[in-house]
């Protein structure tokens, strides 16, 4: 048997092939980090609490403790805390609550929060209506701001039986500094 000779027609297709994929794997290198994003926020993977706009109208009667925490990195100067370290909140209902925050620099500073749900399977029934961690905070200089986040626990909580011996969550945040 013979080797058969490759064309130009061959080469260029070839050519026209490995290029196409080089700009996929680019574009989806570029796309997987908003791609897991909104994955996570969509299913509650990873301690990600979901992003809702409107509380349902069902108050199961349960209520839920829930416990805040506030960390920050190194590089910020500020004060970072809870305004409560806990609040009992009936599942289904929204709920309120505030942190503060103290630029004590001398220089406006942009921060941005990250945040986590413990335990992670509790995530997807934490849902989050309004926070400060959706978008960047600048903080002027000596300056102390309350900072809400507005949130409800899906009724459906009470549906899943891996929640069953759950009564406690813990919101955490976490500001590092904003870097454009």
């Amino acid at each position: 048997m013979r080797p058969s000779k490759k064309t130009p027609q061959d080469h260029r297709n070839t050519t026209i092939l490995l290029m196409a994929l080089s700009m996929a794997m680019l574009v989806l290198a570029f796309a997987s980090v908003p791609l897991y994003r909104m994955f996570c926020q969509a299913t509650g993977f990873a301690g990600t609490p979901k992003i809702g706009v409107v509380a349902p109208n069902v108050v199961t009667g349960k209520f839920i403790k829930v416990r805040f925490n506030a960390d920050l990195s190194p590089e910020l100067n500020w004060r970072f805390r809870p305004l409560q370290r806990e609040m009992i909140v009936p599942i289904g209902q929204t709920s309120l609550a505030f942190f503060e925050v103290e630029n004590l620099s001398s220089q406006p500073v942009h921060g941005w929060a990250t945040y986590n749900i413990a335990p992670h399977k509790a995530a997807p029934y934490f849902v989050k209506m309004l926070c400060f961690c959706f978008s960047e905070q600048i903080i002027p200089p000596k300056i102390v701001m309350n900072l809400p986040v507005s949130f409800y626990i899906d009724p459906k909580w009470a549906e899943d039986e891996a929640l069953k011996t759950t009564d406690v969550i813990t919101l955490s945040y976490t500001f590092f500094k904003f870097k454009n």
